[in-house]
C-alpha cells in the first residue's frame, strides 16, 4: 500500500476512520475488482494531494464483510465519506476524479475547483 492510503480492517476501523479528526474517504473495494484498480491511482493521487485535510482508507470487503454488510455495500467500488464519526455520503463505482473531488470540497465546506 502507498505512504498517503492505508489498509483498515473491522478492528481498526472505529480509531482509524470513526475516530479520526478529519474526514475520511473509504474505499470499499476487492482485488479481483477491476473498477477498483482503476479508481485506486485517482484515490493516491487525491490522498497526497489532501495529505492532512482528509484521510484515506482501504476496506477490503472480501476480508471485511462485516463493514461491508455495516454500511450498505452492494457494489464496489463504493467509496464513502466520514465525517465526524458519521456516514456523510457514498458514491458507487469507478467515479471520475471531478466526482471524488467534489465529495471532498462537500466535506470540506466548499464548491469543487
Amino acid at each position: 500500500m502507498s505512504e498517503h492510503i492505508e489498509n483498515v480492517d473491522e478492528k481498526q476501523f472505529e480509531s482509524k476512520v470513526l475516530h479520526s479528526d478529519v474526514p475520511v474517504l473509504v474505499d470499499f473495494w476487492a482485488p479481483w475488482c477491476g473498477p477498483c484498480r482503476i479508481v485506486a491511482p485517482v484515490l493516491e493521487s487525491l490522498a497526497q494531494e489532501h495529505d492532512g485535510v482528509i484521510r484515506v482508507v482501504k476496506v477490503n470487503v472480501d476480508d471485511n464483510p462485516a463493514l461491508a454488510s455495516r454500511y450498505g455495500v452492494r457494489g464496489i467500488p463504493t467509496i464513502a465519506l466520514f465525517d465526524g464519526g458519521a456516514l456523510r455520503e457514498t458514491v458507487v463505482g469507478a467515479r471520475p476524479r471531478a466526482d471524488l473531488e467534489s465529495l471532498i470540497g462537500r466535506s470540506m465546506g466548499v464548491a469543487a475547483s
